[in-house]
């Protein structure tokens, strides 16, 4: 069962945007009435047009949706591109009240596929008016709109929470896509977290920046930013009833909001296109966080790394040389790495193990972890990324063709 935030409704539905044939391509979310919107988006300079747009209306207190379509990303598409998007959320305030009470600024946009295609805006438009005939407030509704962000993932990635603050039950949702082209930041994916504790703009905006900073902004696949990135959170507005969070009742949402978005997060390289296993990243003993994390990602971007885990081969050199060349200080003669609990390295030497049990370890489950002291400093950091092996060479020389 999934824990539904109240006052929100959904669907997911095929305009055949997508090859394969009944695939939903089109989701539709929409708040009952103007809600809370904040967002976090792509630092590529290269961006597709629906970042644009959905950029320029968060945060905001006026927001009534989300409209995305999968499938083509639309970008770099240049003029056309910046109409096309700004017409899907005219389209879903048009479909959603045909009266015309409803305007296309109160609606984001998402969009994700291959780049530099036209959307095909006549099946767009169908699938947004046939998305608006199916919303829903259950489950069903929920789980068809996952459904409709997807493009090379193996299964939906959904995530929810239910709580108490201040003696009212919360609830927190959220859905997210990606598989591939993943490097922060921002991660590639789009992700949609939905949640009716209510909240200022502002706060909204600096509680997401939070939590993508201590989750989507720490996974990778390849380290391939994408010019579609798009995090948002959809919140409820404050009332006389319900004024908004703060205090206790603040640090205790952000908690949990910060376990569901890591929770979200590490799905999407555990779903690498390809991957056979997920690597979790953990350093210590850093200056500080910022230098904890530039270990991290060194590590979490190199190939020769990733193929080392994809192997079993318990080759340790390859990590320890990727965090000398970081570019932040570390102290060698602190340094120590261990690989699923297994001690390899020590104080700048190594320690006897035996290859075949940390082969074994790496090679019979899932997830591989590498936890690695960097020096005696309180800087920390975790990443989550994916080995790299032929399939995912031979997934991505075939993408478009």
């Amino acid at each position: 069962m999934v824990h539904l935030p109240l006052g929100f409704r959904f669907a997911g539905v095929s305009s055949n945007i997508k090859s394969r044939p009944g695939a939903r391509d089109v989701t539709l979310i929409v708040s009952d009435v103007p809600c809370i919107a904040a967002g976090v988006y792509t630092t590529n300079q290269i961006v597709a047009a629906p970042v644009v747009v959905s950029r320029s209306r968060t945060p905001s207190n006026t927001v009534r949706g989300v409209v995305v379509n999968s499938g083509n990303a639309n970008a770099c598409t240049g003029t056309r591109g910046h109409q096309d998007a700004v017409e899907m959320t005219r389209l879903a305030a048009s479909a959603v009240d045909p009266k015309g009470k409803l305007t296309a600024d109160q609606f984001l946009v998402m969009s994700t596929g291959v780049i530099g295609r036209f959307l095909p805006m006549e099946k767009v438009a169908a699938g947004i008016n046939a998305a608006a005939q199916q919303l829903s407030g259950n489950e069903q509704g929920f789980l068809n709109a996952c459904d409709g962000i997807l493009t090379t993932d193996i299964a939906r990635k959904i995530a929810d929470r239910k709580f108490d603050l201040n003696g009212k039950t919360t609830h927190i949702v959220g859905m997210c896509k990606g598989a591939g082209m993943i490097g922060p930041k921002m991660a590639t994916m789009l992700a949609i977290l939905i949640t009716d504790a209510p909240m200022e703009p502002a706060q909204a905006q600096r509680l997401l920046q939070s939590a993508a900073n201590k989750s989507f902004n720490c996974i990778s696949v390849e380290g391939h930013m994408s010019t579609n990135d798009t995090l948002v959170m959809l919140a409820a507005q404050p009332t006389a009833d319900r004024p908004a969070i703060q205090g206790a009742e603040e640090i205790a949402f952000s908690s949990q909001l910060d376990e569901m978005a890591i929770e979200l997060a590490k799905k999407i390289p555990d779903d690498g296109e390809g991957a056979t296993h997920l690597i979790e990243i953990r350093i210590v003993g850093a200056n500080t966080d910022a230098d904890a994390d530039a270990v991290a990602r060194s590590i979490a971007l190199s190939n020769l790394v990733k193929t080392a885990i994809t192997g079993g081969d318990p080759n340790w050199g390859r990590i320890v040389s990727a965090a000398g060349y970081a570019g932040v200080p570390i102290r060698p003669e602190y340094t120590a790495l261990e690989i699923n609990g297994i001690p390899l390295f020590d104080r700048g030497e190594p320690l006897p193990f035996e290859a075949s049990v940390v082969s074994k370890s790496i090679k019979g489950s899932k997830l591989t972890e590498i936890d690695l002291r960097v020096g005696l400093g309180p800087g920390s950091a975790k990443h989550w990324t994916t080995d790299l092996n032929t399939e995912y060479v031979r997934f991505n020389s075939e993408y478009t063709t």
